[in-house]
């Protein structure tokens, strides 16, 4: 009897200990937020900028010719002229600027590799898409890893956005698998 009065005393305790943490955690994220609301200094209600990653459905990538998903031909050329890409149209939400683009891939061997990372952005009139980012850096670890492009500011309000991935087979073997792709987001 004393034994079970004991253990629910300890459980008790324990289930406190477990609640105050977590009130501890959430009170201490809540000081160490933007807005501490205490007046004291004009420089704590300064916005700062919100930085994250957004992780789009990377399944959605299309081939931009129908030589790059099992190519059948070497190179980063595609059958018919133009780059060998896969491309996906990107929705960004309002009031966020793109800051680049996180890659995930495997190689199935190195000489096989994406060789860009481009973000382009349709203008107005739509005859036209501006490259916003233009990363050419050989993505050619065998992985499975995951790597970030080079920095950009691309603000999706001003026209549609476009990610293309060239890609480079060097025997028609090979295999690039996108295991993801996120876009850093920042708000201003």
């Amino acid at each position: 009897m004393r034994n079970a009065a004991l253990r629910r005393r300890l459980f008790k305790l324990m289930v406190s200990l477990a609640i105050y943490s977590i009130a501890a955690v959430g009170f201490a994220q809540g000081k160490s937020g933007r807005h501490r609301g205490n007046g004291d200094n004009d420089d704590e209600h300064e916005k700062q900028p919100q930085t994250g990653i957004m992780w789009i459905n990377h399944l959605e990538l299309l081939p931009g010719d129908s030589s790059v998903i099992m190519s059948n031909t070497t190179g980063d050329t595609a059958t018919g002229g133009g780059n060998k890409v896969v491309e996906k149209g990107l929705q960004v939400p309002p009031g966020f600027l793109i800051t680049g683009v996180r890659v995930c891939y495997e190689l199935s061997n190195a000489r096989s590799f994406i060789d860009q990372i481009r973000l382009s952005q349709v203008q107005d009139p739509p005859g036209t898409a501006l490259v916003q980012l233009d990363d050419a850096t050989h993505l050619v670890n065998p992985g499975p890893v995951c790597v970030d492009s080079a920095p950009t500011t691309v603000n999706p309000e001003l026209g549609a956005v476009r990610l293309d991935l060239r890609v480079n087979f060097g025997d028609t073997s090979d295999k690039i698998v996108v295991r993801a792709v996120g876009l850093h987001l920042e708000e201003p």
